[in-house]
This record gives C-alpha cells, structure tokens and sequence, in this order.
C-alpha cells in the first residue's frame, strides 16, 4: 500500500508522533506533570478552576499551532518534491 492509501484507510495519523525514543521528550514531559502537581497543591479552589481553564486554552492553542505546523511543513515538502521534479 502507498502512503496515501494508507492515510486514507486510517493506518497513518499524521498527528501522532513516536515519542519513545527521545528522551529529552519524556525528560520534559516528566518535569511539566512534576511542576503541574506541585503547583495544584498550593492552588484554592477557585484558583485550580482557573488554572484548568487557562490549561484547556493552551492545549487548544498548541493544537491549532500543531495543526499549522503539519500544513505548512507539507506544503514545504510539496515544492521541495516539485522543485527537484523540474530539474
């Protein structure tokens, strides 16, 4: 099968990435779930509600960033591939 049948039956997920094996990956992610727990221990009530909506907004924004990402590195690809077809 070829990457676009592939994309189209499902066996690819362009917003999934393999992060097992960086470990500056799983070094940062460990940090921000230590960080984020500690800080929630010292938060009121009022100030977790707060948080967890300031922290649904950025998990929103960085999807929406991903997203543009993805598009923009594609259409990157496409003129790279295009360019190197002409010559």
């Amino acid at each position: 099968m070829n990457v676009l049948e592939e994309l189209w039956y499902g066996n690819l997920d362009p917003s999934e990435f393999d992060s097992s094996s960086s470990k500056e990956y799983k070094e940062l992610l460990h940090l921000v779930s230590r960080n984020e727990e500690k800080l929630l221990s010292t938060m009121t009530k009022e100030q977790k509600e707060l948080f967890s909506r300031y922290s649904d907004c950025v998990r929103e924004f960085q999807s929406l960033a991903e997203c543009l990402l993805f598009q923009d590195s594609f259409k990157l690809g496409a003129k790279m591939m295009a360019e190197v077809l002409k010559e």
